[in-house]
């Protein structure tokens, strides 16, 4: 498919720069099969979910990826910034370097000055590769000493459409962060899960909705523009997830009583729908996922999808319209941008319900 299919203009002034307070009080806008449109709240998943309905939360924890160091080259030195995105080994990470033409393989990094980690003063990596402004570097901690110094150092790692805008600021670090938030890895939150309290949580729980955990490290190419002019040309990223025997049978269970599978996030769906690809049915899951979706995807497990607003011309726009028909996103985007609706990270949700096959 053309990828100038899912394009749409949008205005600056809807990009929210920080989150609504509480954040439950977000609008969500109730998107069902047959184009109506509900402009709702969040806090009225009280209401629209029912007893029976698994709801489904990616529990990945973001962390403080976005760090800022001085390469040495001889006597010569300069800053550079990098958003660690995939970690390949114990000290071995991917970054997106800022800027990435200060580098070649063999640089020196080192990155801030702190007594915290080891009693060391430095946290220092090799450069090994670059290619594309993507580096690979090699730190001289490795596995938990390395998490620890990283995040004694980084600061969270807000998307370029937010960073662009505004610096970091301390509120960031529980602002970017679900309430449930658990397994450390993600560069990128999970942001649909953003507007859960715990109040809503329970609220829910009470009511008969269960809550499921899945784990998908969400990755920084998450914000990576489509370079390619057919979704055929367009290789995904890879995230690493985790779906549990126990979950998996808890779900299945529910589905076989009629139960509604309700994923929160984008990351939620594609990891469900990953454990679903060999077999057609939700099995266990523990690997790495590049699962790329677009209209005329057949879902398997997910029936209903809460979702915040998307970039034009990405891979989540294609997804929500392979969720629930392209022309009805088109209008429901409308509908948002008419409406004076939030987009993207810190934006307002969106609850969508899956088109007929």
């Amino acid at each position: 498919m053309k990828v100038d299919l899912f394009d749409f203009d949008l205005p600056d002034r809807h990009i929210a720069l920080h989150p609504v307070t509480p954040r439950d009080s977000a609008k969500m806008l109730v998107v069902s099969p047959d184009v109506e449109l509900s402009d709702q709240v969040v806090t009225d998943l009280e209401a629209l979910l029912v007893p029976g309905d698994v709801l489904v939360v990616n529990d990945t924890r973001v962390i403080p990826a976005d760090l800022r160091g001085t390469r040495h080259r001889g006597e010569f030195s300069a800053s550079v910034s990098f958003n660690l995105h995939k970690r390949e080994n114990g000290n071995t990470w991917l970054a997106f370097a800022r800027p990435a033409k200060r580098l070649k393989a063999g640089d020196r990094v080192v990155f801030g000055a702190t007594t915290e980690v080891c009693m060391l003063d430095e946290l220092s990596a090799t450069v090994k590769a670059v290619e594309d402004g993507q580096v690979t570097l090699a730190f001289d901690f490795s596995d938990a000493i390395l998490d620890e110094a990283i995040k004694a150092r980084g600061a969270m790692p807000l998307p370029p459409y937010i960073g662009a805008k505004r610096g970091i600021e301390d509120r960031d670090k529980t602002d970017y962060q679900t309430v449930y938030a658990q397994h450390d890895g993600a560069v990128a939150a999970p942001t649909a899960g953003l507007h859960f309290t715990p109040e809503l949580l329970a609220r829910l729980e009470a009511k008969g909705v269960t809550i499921e955990r899945v784990t998908l490290h969400v990755g920084a190419g998450t914000f990576l523009p489509m370079k390619a002019d057919d979704t055929d040309d367009h290789k995904m990223h890879a995230e690493w997830g985790v779906v549990s025997p126990e979950t998996v049978q808890r779900i299945n269970a529910a589905r076989a009583e009629g139960g509604r599978v309700v994923a929160v996030g984008t990351t939620s769906l594609r990891l469900l729908e990953s454990a679903a690809r060999k077999t057609g049915t939700l099995e266990p899951f523990a690997d790495e996922t590049d699962i790329f979706i677009t209209p005329g995807f057949n879902f398997r497990v997910v029936d209903v999808l809460m979702t915040n607003f998307h970039l034009p011309r990405s891979t989540l726009f294609m997804l929500v319209s392979a969720f629930s028909g392209l022309e009805t996103m088109r209008k429901a985007y409308k509908h948002a941008i008419d409406t004076d609706y939030r987009f993207y990270s810190y934006g307002d949700s969106s609850l969508l319900f899956r088109s007929a096959p």
